[in-house]
């Protein structure tokens, strides 16, 4: 009996986040609202509250999906690029930019949601985000064996912030923003930059 309960459980949990992320996609984390999210999944009000502790978890968990699958996005990308940290550098920012583009709601729901004050994400979570960051740290670290790992750490963050915020503004419509139709050449040459910089450096 136990076993079937918790399966119910699961099914519905998977129903929900299912639910969510589409609500999202089609009225963005700013549109989300607990009954229509019931509703798409065809259950009562009250039985999102058994799965999950309030609506904003649920949005973490939309979150989960959405970092899982642009973490295997970035890991193919690296697989079909070339074989030198500058291309694998490369690969890694395009499909970057073009994940965003493709689940723009989705993407943004990962950097726009914010918990209520005094409630802290979880450490699950948190740790979920490294992949934005894991992907880069070994081929930034062929170009620069000169850092420590802490250096390292920290320009890896920088690296991606640059990029990211390239897209975000791009996205966004900012008057300071790169054109979306020169997004991916502007990105290739942020990384030709940063990468050249940092092999010319490990190199004086």
């Amino acid at each position: 009996m136990s076993t079937t309960r918790e399966a119910k459980k699961a099914e519905l949990k998977k129903r929900l986040i299912e639910a969510a992320e589409a609500e999202i996609i089609e009225h963005g984390l700013a549109g989300l609202k607990a009954r229509a999210v019931t509703a798409r999944a065809g259950c009562a009000l009250g039985s999102l509250y058994t799965v999950v502790e309030d609506l904003d978890m649920l949005v973490i968990e939309v979150n989960s999906r959405t970092l899982s699958e642009l973490g295997t996005a970035l890991t193919e990308a690296v697989t079909q690029a070339g074989d030198t940290p500058q291309q694998a550098l490369q690969a890694l920012a395009l499909r970057y930019a073009d994940f965003a583009i493709a689940h723009q709601p989705l993407w943004l729901s990962l950097f726009e949601h914010r918990l209520p004050e005094g409630q802290d994400i979880p450490d699950w979570h948190k740790q979920e985000h490294a992949v934005l960051v894991e992907v880069i740290a070994p081929h930034l670290a062929k170009l620069r064996p000169d850092m420590t790992q802490e250096a390292l750490i920290l320009r890896t963050r920088t690296t991606f912030a640059a990029v990211h915020g390239v897209v975000y503004l791009a996205l966004q419509g900012r008057f300071v923003g790169v054109p979306m139709d020169a997004l991916t050449s502007e990105i290739s040459g942020l990384v030709e930059t940063l990468t050249a910089g940092a092999a010319q450096i490990a190199q004086a």
